[in-house]
């Protein structure tokens, strides 16, 4: 039985490869936009992505191609499907969203079918979730691949 609520740990000392910020796949260098922080946001996952790619995460306004985004959302925050497209205006090609929503049950938490029916009117496809924190949960996004 898991340690805590969710069954994933943002403890210092996590073994290689199980930390919130491996599991979503950031790594050193790498530029990560985040939208959508407020003060529900999960701090220590924010901590632990910007320890994986040594850096402080981007905002909004930050002008450049990112890796990565961030995209913090709650039912309240509107129409998904603008916020997604909102998302990919500084997204590298091949880059990631990674959609973090409160967990069902918790204020503010999306049903699945509206990121569902969300994501491919964004042109964007739902590939994996993952576990990130108690309170929040994880889902990448990616434009999908066009035939070359």
């Amino acid at each position: 039985m898991s340690a805590t609520a969710g069954g994933e740990s943002t403890r210092t000392g996590d073994p290689v490869g199980t930390s919130p910020a491996d599991r979503l796949g950031f790594s050193k260098g790498m530029v990560v936009q985040e939208l959508g922080w407020d003060s529900d946001t999960d701090d220590e996952l924010r901590v632990a992505i910007e320890d994986a790619i040594d850096a402080d995460l981007v905002d909004g306004d930050y002008g450049n191609v990112v890796d990565a985004v961030l995209l913090w959302w709650r039912r309240e925050d509107g129409d998904l499907v603008d916020g997604l497209v909102d998302a990919l205006t500084d997204l590298v090609g091949g880059g990631a969203i990674w959609l973090l929503t409160p967990k069902v049950g918790r204020p503010g938490s999306l049903d699945p079918a509206d990121i569902a029916e969300a994501a491919p009117i964004a042109g964007l496809s739902q590939t994996t979730s993952a576990a990130v924190s108690k309170d929040w949960s994880a889902i990448r996004l990616v434009a999908p691949k066009t035939p070359t």
